[in-house]
């Protein structure tokens, strides 16, 4: 026996099986032969077909007898379908048999009708054959004007007399001569309404026609055979004429009719009155606006008026005969074109925004295109893009100054701080910048330019795009758009970039710090302009070693840029230098020096330490020169801060201490705070200041006077002028201090010394000079 739980689970899966979809069966019966009473499911699911079966039989008996029933009521239906067919049928054959009768006496009555309407017909159609000529020609002469004077002539003289002697063709001849007077009348009434007409239309016209040569040239939209452009002219004339069509039928009536200016008697009249007024309507549309200038809308209106009137005039000189001729739509060309480009030149020039004058170009070149599909020289109005140019440079050269000076003014002149390689791309996006021994150090770390150099280099890129702008669709060449864009690039770099450097250098506020970083960027973006180079082959398609190509002088400007900041660097050095020395405070009567250096000196040295410090990133030779040229001028200062004016007297006291202050700088330049230096290079700095003080501490003037002039003469950098200046300001020294010093022997042989020295010193110079 089964359990309750075994016959649970079994009558819950006979009731998925039951109510479940056949292709949803399969995991239900993959849970009966997962079960373990297979035997049993299957015993009990014999019982339940069993059960179903005996339901299906049971319903089957009940429903057995109306099904019989059913068959039965079909049975004696069919039958009577039968009968009604065939009624149906009879009835049928009955009335076509009957109706043949009538339709045979109603058609023999159609037929005499229609054969006495026939004849009828025939003898109308004879008469009005002899009136037909003149009837036309009436017809014509009320829908159109314009050649209706030439076939009256026709009609008076072939037409009515072969008509016959009806009424209408003598009223018709009566009424010829006023016709012909009203029909002039009217046209030249007419003539004048559709010279208004086409003065209102021309905007819309011009536009219409400026549109069309931009979708085929620009986005060809219209599909143009290129290797046809008679075609190409063609189908721009016939879209155009199209819209003259749709949109002005009195100037279709005028324009299609070949004869339209036949006029017996009238041409010259009708010709004449034409073209006068079209005359007076071209100064017109030529007058700029005042303020065209300001928007490029008012450029376009007068575009668009101009192209719109001789859109039209071409139209009626292909459509009609002697209204106008080709030397006389010349001259109105002629006219127009000196008229255009002056007005263009003296509004263009007004402009100080490159993006108008971009656009500005663009239309005028689609206004030069649209014209020259209609056979109009247009080449002046390509030399005068050229013209415009140089204007759209010098606009562009303005607007990028700005730019450059905000870059450098926003700048903090500090490493870039790079944190991941993420930065670290996005900053080679905008500056090609290779190094394998940076890229060897983990992040984070610092690239050794600033912010200024990737965004410089990324302004250097929009100019070259906005040059090649304007160079677009001018009819050049490649090579010469490549040199364009080179020239223009040239003038950005050496006039305008230059001249923001030598402002960033030469700030007032501007510190040693920030023009070191100035060297090192610049030394990077004269590294970069190869590939400038390659950029600018690159978009016009020119080699960079083609023959006469320019090059670029982004190295010059760069070096030389490079130069003022280091000159720039010397002065502010010095400058600090002088600053310190300001501080100096010496007591030149001492009796006794000091054995530490002064305080300013300390902290001038300290100074120079840490500033120098920061020079590890400049190329060796200019850390090199700005240190030596700090050493030289802070010699040249002391010796100068000695033999000042101001100073009158100078004890050895003072001397000594001086002394100490000159060793301490001589122990700095020892102590190589450049690397580079060969042996004591950097001390060559101090040696006219070392010998003279050695000369006077060690009081060695007989070797001093009997070595002079030797090439191997130990105080060989002491200038005898100098020593006569300091040894001046020491014999007045001992005079005012010691005022008992003639009564002392040994003040006294020391000053006999001096004065002797001063004598000796004199006859040398005395002798040099000779």
């Amino acid at each position: 026996m089964a359990s309750a739980e075994t016959a649970a689970e079994h009558e819950r899966i006979l009731r998925e099986i039951e109510s479940t979809d056949t292709n949803c069966i399969g995991p239900t019966l993959r849970s009966v032969y997962d079960g373990q009473e297979h035997g049993l499911f299957m015993d009990k699911l014999e019982g339940r077909i069993r059960n179903h079966d005996r339901e299906i039989e049971k319903m089957c008996n009940h429903h057995f007898q109306g099904f019989v029933d059913s068959i039965t009521e079909l049975l004696k239906v069919r039958g009577e379908a039968q009968k009604l067919k065939c009624q149906v049928t009879e009835t049928n054959q009955k009335l076509q048999n009957d109706g043949k009768e009538v339709c045979l006496l109603t058609s023999m009555d159609e037929l005499r009708q229609c054969r006495l309407q026939q004849r009828n017909i025939a003898t109308t159609i004879d008469k009005l054959t002899h009136c037909l000529p003149g009837t036309n020609i009436i017809l014509c002469i009320l829908i159109q004007y314009y050649p209706a004077l030439r076939t009256l002539e026709h009609l008076e003289e072939s037409c009515l007399p072969q008509a016959g002697s009806y009424r209408f063709c003598t009223i018709m001849a009566e009424n010829i001569p006023r016709l012909r007077t009203h029909i002039r009348d009217v046209s030249m009434s007419d003539l004048k309404d559709f010279l208004e007409s086409i003065r209102k239309h021309s905007d819309k016209i011009g536009e219409t026609a400026m549109k069309q040569v931009y979708h085929q040239i620009f986005t060809q939209a219209l599909k143009v055979d290129k290797e046809n452009p008679v075609k190409q002219m063609r189908q721009k004339y016939m879209l155009c004429h199209l819209f003259i069509e749709k949109n002005d039928p009195v100037l279709h009536i005028l324009v299609t009719e070949q004869n339209e200016a036949c006029l017996l008697g009238a041409r010259d009249t009708f010709e004449n009155y034409y073209r006068k007024q079209r005359r007076k309507q071209a100064r017109l549309v030529l007058q700029p606006h005042s303020n065209m200038h300001e928007t490029l809308e008012g450029y376009r209106h007068y575009f668009n008026q101009i192209v719109g009137f001789f859109v039209v005039e071409d139209h009626i000189l292909h459509t009609t005969q002697g209204l106008v001729n080709r030397a006389y739509v010349e001259e109105l060309w002629e006219l127009a074109l000196s008229k255009t480009i002056a007005a263009l030149r003296t509004h263009s020039s007004y402009c100080t925004d490159p993006d108008l004058i971009l656009d500005l170009k663009n239309l005028i070149v689609l206004f030069a295109d649209t014209l020259q599909g209609y056979g109009f020289p247009v080449n002046q109005l390509f030399d005068m893009l050229l013209e415009m140019r140089d204007q759209y440079g010098e606009i562009l050269l303005k607007k990028w100054n700005q730019s450059f000076r905000q870059i450098l003014d926003q700048d903090n002149y500090s490493p870039i701080p790079v944190a991941s390689p993420e930065e670290y791309q996005r900053i080679a996006c905008q500056f090609p910048f290779q190094d394998p021994e940076l890229d060897k150090i983990p992040f984070p770390k610092k690239l050794p330019f600033s912010e200024f150099v990737p965004k410089v280099y990324s302004q250097l890129k929009e100019f070259i795009y906005a040059c090649l702008k304007y160079s677009e669709d001018l009819h050049l060449s490649s090579t010469e758009i490549d040199d364009m864009i080179r020239k223009s690039t040239n003038l950005l770099l050496t006039r305008t970039l230059s001249h923001c450097l030598q402002y960033a250098i030469k700030k007032k506020n501007v510190g040693l710090a920030e023009l070191v970083q100035i060297i090192i960027n610049t030394t990077h973006l004269e590294q970069s302009c190869h590939y400038l180079e390659e950029f600018i082959s690159n978009i016009t398609n020119v080699p960079p070693d083609t023959i006469n190509a320019t090059k670029l002088y982004g190295t010059s400007t760069f070096k030389d840029a490079r130069h003022a900041a280091e000159e720039e660097i010397y002065t502010n050095l010095n400058q600090k230098i002088d600053q310190f020395l300001q501080l100096a405070d010496y007591d030149w009567t001492a009796a006794q020096g000091g054995a530490q250096a002064s305080d300013y000196l300390s902290d001038l040295i300290a100074f120079l330490c840490s500033t120098f410090a920061v020079f590890t990133h400049l190329p060796g030779k200019v850390a090199q020169t700005a240190c030596m040229s700090a050493c030289k001028h802070l010699s040249t200062s002391l010796l100068q801060l000695l033999l000042e004016a101001d100073v009158r007297q100078v004890s050895m006291g003072a001397l000594q201490q001086f002394n100490v202050d000159v060793k301490e700088c001589e122990r700095f330049a020892r102590a190589g705070p450049v690397p580079g230096f060969q042996g004591d290079t950097l001390l060559l700095a101090f040696i006219d200041l070392r010998q003279l003080l050695d000369l006077f501490t060690q009081w060695d003037w007989s070797t001093y006077l009997a070595d002079y002039g030797r090439p191997t003469c130990k105080y060989l950098r002491v200038n005898p002028h100098t020593a006569l200046a300091l040894l001046e300001k020491m014999k007045d020294t001992s005079r005012k201090n010691n005022m008992f010093a003639q009564f002392r022997k040994n003040e006294r042989d020391k000053q006999k010394l001096i004065d002797t020295v001063v004598k000796q010193l004199r006859n040398l110079i005395a002798t040099n000079q000779a």
